[in-house]
Formats: structure tokens, sequence, C-alpha cells
């Protein structure tokens, strides 16, 4: 049997659960609809009205929520997520749901960050984008942060956690290289977060008392550029703290979570198969 040469016991790997053609088909339809929520101001046409689409949200929510049922669904389908698969995914939600009130994102002050990076990477990408949207979902509910924001938070949660599950050498890269590279992942995805964040909120200001606002109808490079000087005014701060809080955290508490998480799955044995033995003489 093959041994983890950090610790001389045998090398049991904790499998993540497993993403099938429908799962991955769920997944994109999911993040093409959050590609084409996010992204379409920048696209928009001179004739087209922006603030027709700030009620938008609540359609977008009960999509998203479809959607996600169907991530599920196509997941327990192919055998990927069963009864201990959900019951860490309640875990989880409710760990990083009452992580998230700490800081309350002061500052960027957001300790349920780094433990979806570690999830992500432990479970899965399917596991990691239903675990953190259904965070940001509890969360929200918990802090009184519902409004027509927590869709693009759930997406945006979704495909941060998810991203973590896609990372390169989940059975090999193991020990120091390992916790460096999700450290480096936390903090680039960080600044992704928050960068999509506000391209969710940027085009509903008013263009006449900012020069950084959105313009409807104006060249691509023109608002690209002026939603680069808005994400530097309003947020580089609290997207530095988050990213560098989910570095620290990451570094010291992350060998030690990602054990635990390993653990855990090896003893749920998510996808090990039903058997009954024959008591009879």
């Amino acid at each position: 049997m093959k041994t983890a040469p950090w610790t001389g016991r045998p090398d049991r790997q904790a499998r993540a659960v497993r993403l099938g053609p429908r799962s991955v088909v769920a997944l994109l339809l999911v993040s093409a609809v959050g590609v084409a929520a996010f992204g379409w101001p920048l696209l928009a046409g001179p004739s087209s009205q922006v603030s027709a689409h700030a009620q938008d949200a609540p359609w977008l929510f009960a999509g998203l929520l479809v959607l996600l049922v169907g991530v599920v669904a196509a997941a327990v389908s192919e055998g990927g997520v069963g009864p201990k698969a959900v019951a860490m995914l309640g875990v989880l939600a409710a760990t990083g749901a009452a992580l998230r009130p700490i800081g309350a994102g002061t500052a960027g002050i957001e300790p349920m960050f780094f433990l979806m990076v570690l999830s992500g990477r432990v479970l899965g990408p399917g596991f990691g984008f239903v675990l953190g949207s259904v965070t940001m979902f509890v969360s929200a509910l918990l802090t009184g942060g519902v409004g027509p924001w927590m869709p693009f938070q759930m997406l945006s949660m979704g495909w941060f956690t998810m991203g973590a599950g896609l990372l390169p050498g989940p059975d090999r890269l193991r020990g120091r290289a390992e916790v460096l590279m999700l450290a480096a992942y936390g903090f680039l995805a960080a600044f992704a977060y928050g960068t999509v964040m506000n391209l969710a909120g940027w085009p509903f200001l008013d263009s006449l008392s900012s020069s950084v606002a959105f313009q409807a109808g104006a060249p691509l490079h023109e608002n690209l550029v002026r939603f680069l000087a808005y994400c530097l005014a309003t947020s580089l701060g609290w997207d530095l703290g988050r990213a560098a809080l989910t570095v620290v955290l990451t570094v010291t508490v992350g060998p030690a979570l990602l054990r635990a998480l390993r653990r855990a799955t090896r003893r749920a044995a998510f996808e090990a198969p039903v058997t009954f033995e024959d008591t009879e003489p």
C-alpha cells in the first residue's frame, strides 16, 4: 500500500464528489446564465435602458435556484451526491455562514473565504459550486443581507469555491506546496470575487455624478477603463483585506483543516457501493 511521505502511514486517497456528464452540463448552464447576468451591461447598446433591469434580480434568483436544484439532481442521479454528501454540505454551509458575520465584510475581514477554498479543493468543483452558493444563501438569511445582490453573491461564491476544486494535482500534490498553491489561489480569487461583485452594481451608478460610472452605448474599452477606475476607487481596500486574511488563514489553519476534511471524506466514502452479506449458514 502506498504511504504518505510526511506521515509514514498508509495513504488512502480522499476522493472528491464525482462530477458526471449531466452535472457538467448543469454547471455550464448555470455559469452561462451567470456570465450573461454579470456581463450584459458591457455589451448593451446605446438605446438600452439599464435601469429597467434593476428589478431582474428576483427572476435571476428564481432561475438560479432552479438551476442549482438541477446541479444537485444531476449529481444525485449520477451517484455523486448521496445522504452523506448532503450532510457534509449542510455542515460546511452552516460553518461558512456562521463565519461570515464575524467580520461582516468590514475592511475585508471575511474568514469564510478560506473555508470555501479548502472545501472546494477536497470535495471537488461540482460540490464546491453548490456549497459556495448555498453558504452565501444561508449567510444572507443569518445576517439580513437578503436583497437584489444576493443571487449575484451566490453565483460569485459558487465560482470561487468551484475554482478551488479545479486546481491541478488533487491526488498528488500535498504538503507545503499544496498549501502555498491554495493560498495563491485564495489571494487572486478574493480579488476576482470583489471585481465580479462590483460589476453587478456598477451599471446602476448615475453617470452624471461620477466620472467612473457606466455609460450605456460607450465603446467597450471606455467602459472597461471606467470600471477599473471604479474598482480602484471603491473596493481595493476591502478586496486586499479579504485576500490577505484568506492567505493568512490558509497558511496557518489550512494544513490541519485539509487533513480533517480529507479524513471526514474518507470515512464518509461518498461513492462506496452498498453491499449486503449473506448471514445464513
